[in-house]
């Protein structure tokens, strides 16, 4: 049976693409799609879709939250720039829906996440500095952005500092997304890149994740969670 999903955010950058792609997908179905221009006119009832995506804004987002309370489905939330309010509010659905933050839906930013903390746990503070240096067109609001973010905290997981003055944020053009971890030690340097050549690396791996999520049981989930099953 189809997964069914509603879609917060449908006429933004990320929600276009994913409503395009899901088009051949026969894994999956879009049942309601909401935006600023076409907002929810009526409640859904209970069970009226397995999952929620958001892929909008703040407000957008606490409107999914809504949406996934109402039928029981589980959330995907790939909306960065989100305040500690909106993310308490995704930590207490938690308890009862299966949630999923993901500020990058890449499963390659998956790997990126798990090789920066592997190379900070295997060389050490000793004489190891970190800079990460992240781009992204002029359009994009946050800086730094969500996934610069989850790089540095697994950068300091694996117990390297990374002061937040470290991280560097570029606005220009129309660059998709390109991030750089480097580690200058004596000597040498090690630098570990991700780059996005198109959002539909994005929409996939968002439409991958609903799949996954669907039927999941309450609790928190990372796209880490994803990749390994």
């Amino acid at each position: 049976m189809a997964v069914r999903m509603v879609l917060v955010g449908a006429r933004g950058r990320m929600g276009s693409r994913i409503d395009a792609l899901s088009e051949g997908d026969r894994e999956l179905v879009i049942v309601t799609r909401v935006s600023r221009a076409n907002p929810l006119k009526s409640r859904l009832s209970h069970g009226a879709c397995g999952v929620v995506v958001d892929f909008s804004s703040p407000e957008g987002c606490s409107e999914a939250i809504a949406i996934a309370r109402e039928t029981g489905a589980a959330l995907l939330v790939g909306t960065t720039g989100l305040g500690d309010d909106r993310r308490a509010a995704l930590q207490g659905l938690a308890k009862t829906n299966a949630v999923l933050l993901a500020p990058n839906t890449s499963l390659g930013v998956a790997v990126t996440r798990r090789l920066a903390r592997i190379a900070a746990e295997l060389l050490g503070p000793a004489g190891w500095r970190v800079d990460l240096v992240e781009s992204h067109h002029d359009r994009k609001k946050d800086a730094p952005s969500g996934t610069a973010i989850a790089l540095a905290d697994e950068v300091r997981a694996g117990g390297i500092s990374l002061e937040n003055e470290r991280i560097h944020a570029i606005r220009a053009g129309d660059t998709v997304g390109e991030h750089e971890l480097r580690f200058a030690g004596p000597g040498e340097r090690i630098q570990i890149v991700h780059e996005a050549q198109s959002r539909d690396l994005f929409a996939l791996g968002a439409l991958r994740a609903a799949r996954w999520l669907d039927g999941r049981a309450p609790g928190w989930y990372t796209m880490d969670d994803v990749l390994a099953g």
